[in-house]
């Protein structure tokens, strides 16, 4: 497996060859759109200031004394009569070949732009290619002869120190760049295999964690993020845990109360009504392991998000399940002297799954009939508001503390902890409510104070 630092080099070399090929070929096609009919001219110019000076020598040693400097400060040059007296001026040319019928043209008196009329290469620059089709000709007079002349810069000559000292600065360049960016990316792969390490720690069940969150870039960001995302995995966890213990504690106690009172219960010698009262708690407590495992099968599902518990949605009134709620609670109101108060308008209509949210007002209104002393009252309102609709249960009980709040909807808590189990509740009724309500894309709020409980359910219209 190729380190990260292994494909940074890679990838750095392969961004150095790309980028130097493509500079080059945008360089050469710049060159040759550009500055290839400049430097024809320009040669062309020098040539001619060459023909005119030769040309008002006297003698024909003098001309070629003339020609051999102006080869030595830097020109490549061919002389020639078209009848085979051809004379070499400098470095020799790399390709000799040059078409007669560009010799004819000089010696009939024009100009030869053999740099202009160049063809065009993606990666050949015209500038170093030292052929002798690649020159400016003129015409050349020396006495009763006449000659054509063709020249072109000796680029090595010329420039042959200046090559070497700027291959030089490019080669230390690219390899200086390579050694700095790969010490550099240090800085970039040190946190990412910190937070590889964090990983593994989190793999491990370890969550004390500890990262450099104070950058201010990208790294920092996905540090501060790693560090949330441990402190929400943790929470988890520790909720998980506090769930299975949870769940060990309500099912032990009805199961060790069922096992104590089914050996009384089995003693022959017992009295019949005795008896009957021991069998009375087993069956109690058989209910509320069947209710405990009922709940904890819905919350299950309700918590993996089973597409059927809200595909299965239908539009329906309001008004006609808080009835069927009601009927359901009568006796229990009526026991405890509770009046209940329903001002929920027959024109407001929900769509969501009926028998989840039946399941909604069945708790939120058994829990306020369960808990609040007699003679009291519950207000059950709702009112239609902009693509939504908004449900108010509210009582007159004894209110519940601020400090209990925040965890209201938590599994098995009980604000009342005097009560725990006596009361027959399990304390997954409102952890219940508030999935169904989540699944239904809505919210569900509480505030309490001395004067009662105010539930607030809002589902949005679908």
């Amino acid at each position: 497996m190729r380190s990260l630092y292994v494909r940074i080099f890679l990838i750095t070399v392969a961004v150095i060859i790309v980028s130097s090929l493509l500079g080059f070929f945008f360089s050469n096609i710049y060159y040759h759109a550009k500055l290839k009919d400049f430097n024809d001219e320009k040669l062309v110019g020098i040539a001619m200031d060459m023909k005119k000076f030769a040309e008002e020598q006297p003698e024909p040693s003098t001309v070629q004394r003339y020609l051999h400097n102006a080869a030595a400060l830097g020109y490549e040059i061919y002389v020639t009569d078209g009848q085979g007296d051809d004379q070499f001026y400098g470095r020799e040319f790399r390709e000799k070949e040059l078409d007669k019928q560009a010799v004819r043209l000089v010696l009939s008196g024009d100009v030869y732009h053999g740099v202009a009329e160049f063809p065009s290469q993606p990666f050949i620059t015209g500038f170093f290619d030292n052929q002798l089709s690649n020159t400016v000709g003129v015409p050349l007079q020396v006495g009763d002869a006449r000659y054509a002349m063709f020249m072109r810069p000796d680029i090595i000559l010329q420039f042959g120190e200046l090559r070497i000292f700027f291959a030089l600065i490019g080669a230390l360049t690219v390899g200086i760049s390579v050694l700095i960016f790969l010490f550099s990316t240090r800085y970039l792969v040190n946190p990412i295999e910190r937070l590889s390490e964090a990983t593994k720690r989190i793999a491990q069940g370890n969550y004390n964690l500890k990262l450099n969150t104070a950058r201010r870039d990208e790294i920092g960001q996905l540090a501060q993020h790693f560090m949330t995302m441990s402190r929400e995995l943790e929470r988890v966890d520790q909720a998980r845990q506090q769930f299975v213990s949870n769940v060990s504690h309500e099912i032990q106690s009805p199961l060790t109360s069922i096992q104590g009172f089914a050996q009384l219960v089995a003693d022959r010698e017992l009295p019949e009504q005795e008896r009957a009262h021991y069998a009375s708690i087993i069956e109690t407590e058989s209910r509320h392991l069947s209710l405990l495992s009922k709940q904890l099968l819905l919350l299950s599902s309700l918590e993996q998000g089973h597409e059927d518990m809200t595909q299965t949605q239908a539009t329906f009134a309001l008004r006609s399940q808080f009835r069927q709620a009601v009927q359901v609670l009568q006796w229990q109101l009526e026991e405890k002297e509770l009046s209940l108060r329903m001002s929920v308008p027959e024109s407001i209509k929900i769509t969501g799954n009926e028998v989840l949210l039946m399941q909604v007002w069945m708790n939120l209104l058994g829990n306020a009939v369960q808990h609040l002393p007699k003679g009291r009252s519950i207000e059950v309102r709702a009112e239609q508001l902009d693509k939504a609709c908004v449900v108010y249960i509210q009582d007159t009980g004894d209110g519940i503390a601020a400090e209990h709040l925040p965890f209201l909807f938590d599994r098995f808590y009980r604000a009342d902890h005097a009560r725990e189990r006596s009361s027959g509740g399990t304390g997954l009724g409102l952890a219940i409510v508030q999935k169904i309500i989540r699944l239904h894309h809505g919210t569900i709020e509480v505030s309490s104070s001395a004067e009662g409980t105010l539930f607030t359910v809002t589902l949005p219209q679908m």
